[in-house]
């Protein structure tokens, strides 16, 4: 008998700024499959048709949100499949293409991945569905084999793009942090990566700080000074790529940073193989970051204790944030 998940919760703030209802992309990577049948398994899920785009892509098209993708989530090896004309044979008279021999040292390392579109909060039962159905599959996560650093990832449509709405959300998914991650229990091959690292303390400081109200361009350029990077919990670039263009792009012109009305939540691992995991597991949990940031009462509590214990080294050595997060600032 099959153990029945928990139900997907629903965000307070359940429109975007155009009034519309807020979208959440979802992207998983796992392997245990080849990219067709990793393909062939979504399109039937879904009711889409099959295209290739090179040798390590494929485009699912048909649904009413937009095109789905089942690649391989290695740029460069994309890139060459692409091209129509060979490539160049390795040096030394191994005899296998270029391509042949990066798609062999990578192939148990690298996951493949599939990316939804922006789906209506609706629809995730839908990406729920679909998990079960890549597992039964064979798809394997994280906790598969040691090199497995897989993740699923989040992209949630902001509510809201003023100032005030945002620094909120920052604020909340920083007090929320230490119980995020020990909720996550992430996995060793993920830990020691960079892919998640967490926000340095003095940044930290700076943002759950009541008194922290900042105009939008101050909130981006802080940010920008603090972390110029992708490899965070909750990466903020492609959000503020999309609001202010110029001023993310004069800190870093990394091409893998694409602009998007969306909180990109990276910290959750695949681990699509076990019977218990799905969406459900990352989600509920973001919905907490969500409650807190639509409460200023309780965020602005939570963010000033949660600054007396970052600020003591006392406090930090005998407490226990995330115990206390889940005893006492949850808004369940």
């Amino acid at each position: 008998m099959t153990k029945e998940l928990p139900s997907l919760r629903i965000p307070t703030r359940a429109r975007n700024p155009e009034g519309a209802p807020r979208r959440v992309g979802v992207e998983l990577e796992m392997n245990g499959l080849t990219l067709d049948a990793l393909a062939q398994v979504v399109a039937m899920a879904i009711g889409a048709r099959i295209s290739s785009r090179g040798r390590y892509e494929r485009v699912l098209t048909g649904d009413p949100a937009g095109d789905w993708l089942v690649e391989i989530d290695f740029e460069l090896l994309k890139q060459l499949g692409r091209e129509d004309h060979d490539t160049e044979t390795l040096a030394g008279g191994i005899g296998e293409s270029a391509e042949d021999a990066l798609k062999w040292i990578t192939t148990p390392l690298v996951p493949l991945e599939v990316v939804s579109p922006p789906l209506p909060m609706a629809r995730l039962d839908e990406v729920e569905d679909l998990i079960a159905k890549l597992r039964e599959a064979g798809a394997r996560g994280t906790s598969d084999r040691v090199v497995n650093a897989f993740g699923m990832q989040l992209n949630v449509e902001i509510p809201r793009a003023d100032a005030d709405t945002l620094t909120a959300y920052l604020k909340a998914f920083l007090c929320l942090y230490d119980w995020l991650f020990a909720r996550a229990d992430i996995n060793v091959s993920r830990r020691v990566t960079s892919y998640i690292d967490p926000f340095p303390n003095e940044y930290v400081l700076q943002v759950i700080d009541p008194a922290y109200q900042p105009e939008r361009a101050a909130l981006i350029d802080d940010y920008l000074a603090a972390s110029p990077t992708r490899n965070r919990a909750l990466d903020l670039l492609p959000l503020f790529l999309h609001l202010d263009e110029a001023r993310v792009r004069r800190v870093t012109d990394d091409p893998r940073i694409k602009p998007r009305p969306a909180f990109h939540y990276r910290l959750p691992d695949s681990r699509i193989d076990q019977p218990d995991w799905g969406l459900h597991c990352a989600w509920n949990d973001w919905i907490e970051v969500e409650r807190l940031a639509a409460d200023p009462e309780r965020l602005t509590a939570c963010a000033g204790r949660y600054r007396a214990i970052v600020d003591s080294a006392f406090e930090r050595l005998l407490g226990n944030w995330a115990d206390e997060v889940e005893r006492e600032w949850l808004g369940r």
